[in-house]
């Protein structure tokens, strides 16, 4: 029987084991999880989202704090359209982040950065330019652009030195966006390295609307955007996402003719992911009834996410001056009019608001638990221990499973190898204190103001 491992994938000069790390913002897919990744000979993403605030918190700049000060005029206002991030920051955060991972990688494998288009800060073209140059500058392996159609994006670094040179690749959603994609890059002579091709059972940012989810699925994407590329005689590695959740899943892909998979919610409770401990557990008690996509994210995109999410029926005031990552050009987001709309309580306390969340705050807290759709097997893959917690296993557990498995088996941690390596790693790996008997829900008191 067939297993990932008699597979690889040919970018450029280098044979890559089929397994890319999806990115996951902000700062959950960590640089520790994707140079694991690399250093086994698969593919990593960090994530760019937010790389101020992860500057910030890693490295102690204080690029944030030096926004608020500079816009805190705008504090009381909803009027947000002096509010920018500048190309110095945007670019100083990426950097950082980047140059930071690079240094400290090892083996045959690749780590890729992704790059959202929705991640507009006030200043959309600006601040992707800097975000993309400091990547490359960084010394970054590759860039996958997600979160919107990005024809314009190419166009902002045809002059970098490196634009020729690290790998490029785009998420799409169907071979019409794809097509929309090739058609620009086609102008500048710059095709992608690699199209991932992701399906609406994947966690996070969706790009299907939330009424027609069920109309699609990924093997049929996969088969139209290798009939599109085949049809444009363009040999581009296609590389299967969303629901790919044992070795056996991958195997399906790569013999339809897909060069590689891209996972991630297997990887939400390893021991490198960002998430903190709690929140592992909570992913791993919970169950299918617990998944929702909804509309709650102010970039306009359905989301994926677990019903318990703090996110869901806060009331955070917009903080956009230290903040602001989804403002759009004019100083818009889609929070601020569900924040304003939102009544107050008897005592004149603001009252949660239920349409929209606001993004930049809850991910930087990880209070919003996106998810792909498979997230309530995750149980399914670890052992529970007597306190009621579950292991967590290494990225490197995860990693093999999917490389050496064969049809839908699963290799579960063993408690003993599983500290070991926590121990090395400096990481927790039971999660901690008192045991998680159930899910939480959400609270129906008021977040703080």
């Amino acid at each position: 029987m067939s297993r990932v491992d008699d597979y690889r994938l040919i970018l450029g000069n280098k044979e890559i084991i089929p397994i890319m790390q999806g990115g996951m913002g902000v700062d959950i897919s960590t640089s520790e999880l994707a140079l694991k990744m690399a250093e086994l000979g698969g593919i990593g993403h960090i994530s760019d989202a937010m790389a101020p605030y992860v500057s910030d918190k890693k490295f102690g700049t204080r690029l944030q704090n030096s926004k608020q000060k500079e816009f805190r005029q705008f504090a009381d206002s909803l009027d947000k359209s002096a509010v920018k991030w500048d190309f110095a920051r945007t670019y100083e955060g990426t950097l950082n982040h980047v140059r930071h991972t690079m240094e400290a990688k090892r083996g045959s494998g690749l780590v890729f950065v992704n790059l959202m288009e929705k991640l507009t800060m006030g200043n959309p073209a600006e601040t992707l330019r800097a975000r993309l140059m400091a990547a490359m500058d960084g010394g970054i392996d590759g860039i996958t652009l997600s979160a919107g159609l990005h024809t314009g994006t190419l166009k902002l670094i045809e002059d970098q030195p490196r634009f020729r040179d690290v790998k490029i690749g785009i998420i799409v959603s169907s071979a019409r966006a794809l097509g929309v994609f090739l058609r620009s890059s086609a102008r500048l002579n710059r095709y992608p390295d690699y199209v991932v091709v992701e399906g609406p059972l994947a966690g996070g940012h969706l790009g299907f609307g939330i009424d027609c989810l069920h109309q699609f699925n990924l093997r049929t994407l996969v088969e139209e955007v290798l009939a599109l590329l085949k049809e444009e005689n363009l040999s581009i590695p296609v590389i299967a996402a969303g629901g790919v959740f044992t070795g056996g899943d991958a195997v399906d892909f790569l013999r339809l003719g897909a060069s590689a998979v891209q996972v991630a919610t297997r990887f939400t409770i390893s021991q490198e992911c960002g998430f903190p401990s709690d929140v592992k557990q909570i992913y791993l008690l919970s169950k299918e009834e617990d998944v929702e996509v909804n509309l709650s994210s102010p970039t306009g995109y359905p989301m994926r996410m677990l019903k318990c999410s703090p996110s869901l029926s806060s009331n955070i005031k917009p903080n956009c001056e230290a903040l602001g990552y989804i403002l759009d050009k004019n100083g818009k987001c889609q929070y601020h009019q569900a924040w304003d709309a939102a009544g107050v309580d008897a005592d004149g306390k603001k009252l949660p608001v239920t349409e929209k969340m606001c993004i930049c705050y809850h991910f930087m807290r990880y209070n919003c638990y996106t998810c792909g759709h498979n997230v309530y097997r995750l149980k399914d893959t670890t052992v529970r221990m007597a306190d009621g917690n579950y292991i967590l296993p290494t990225a490197e557990h995860i990693f093999n499973d999917y490389r050496y498995s064969t049809g839908q088996q699963i290799s579960l941690p063993s408690i003993a190898a599983s500290e070991d390596e926590a121990l090395r790693n400096g990481t927790n790996g039971t999660g901690p204190g008192a045991a998680l008997n159930t899910i939480p829900r959400k609270s129906t008191t008021p977040a703080a103001v």
